[in-house]
């Protein structure tokens, strides 16, 4: 049988190469408590950059200027810059939760919290009774993305595209309306107020990646819609 178009455009643009997951979660990392050994020492950022090369190279030059950063800064220097943007205690420069930014009214565990919790149940998670950060953290977040391209690509291989059309199209939505859309005025702040380099590089990889990523489910969802209308071609 004859590939459909989406089908191409999911495996060039990197769903069957585990790219596009990958990223979100080593990015997701990156906003933890700075760790040189993960980061250096098992190469997260390098393979943060090689993975950009082929799932959105535009923003591989970034993570290259991490790598360097990295390893020009001090530990201390860089945990205490983590704890100014985003840890506190004497608040924070860069507050790294959705609601601060949605909600519009300075307070975490907002509507838009509470939102994002029940798409986390509707999509069969459950929040930890252990787990001490906010659901709507930009780790969390970015690591949800992580899970659902994980599930999307699991499931093209398994049954092709009819299988992964609906985990696609969670990934398009929580992109556009819940993880984007704060995104944007997040990695501003960190790019002011960052006092290291590795930091500001972050807010910028950061951003052209999941614009790029946008832009990718945006086309594949289109792709998906015109695949289920058109009758079925011979091969």
């Amino acid at each position: 049988m004859t590939p459909t178009n989406s089908e191409e455009l999911m495996t060039m643009n990197g769903i069957a190469e585990k790219g596009r997951g990958h990223c979100y979660r080593m990015l997701a990392i990156c906003f933890y408590p700075p760790a040189r050994k993960i980061l250096l020492e098992e190469n997260l950022l390098r393979d943060l950059s090689d993975t950009l090369g082929r799932a959105c190279p535009e923003a591989q030059i970034c993570a290259g200027d991490m790598e360097k950063a990295i390893r020009q800064t001090g530990d201390e220097e860089l945990a205490v810059d983590h704890a100014r943007l985003f840890v506190g205690p004497f608040g924070l420069k860069a507050p790294p939760y959705g609601s601060l930014y949605l909600d519009g009214d300075g307070k975490v565990m907002g509507d838009s919290t509470m939102r994002v919790i029940q798409i986390y149940e509707e999509e069969g998670l459950e929040i930890d009774d252990e787990f001490t950060e906010l659901p709507d953290h930009v780790a969390v977040e970015l690591e949800f993305m992580y899970y659902l391209a994980h599930r999307a690509e699991r499931e093209f291989e398994e049954g092709g595209i009819e299988c992964c059309g609906y985990s696609v199209a969670v990934q398009r939505n929580f992109l556009g309306e819940w993880l984007l859309p704060w995104l944007e005025p997040f990695c501003d702040k960190v790019r002011r107020e960052a006092e290291t380099a590795f930091y500001r590089a972050l807010a910028d990889c950061l951003l052209i990646f999941v614009r790029r990523d946008r832009e990718y489910l945006k086309a594949l969802v289109c792709e998906v819609e015109r695949d289920a209308a058109s009758p079925p071609s011979r091969g």
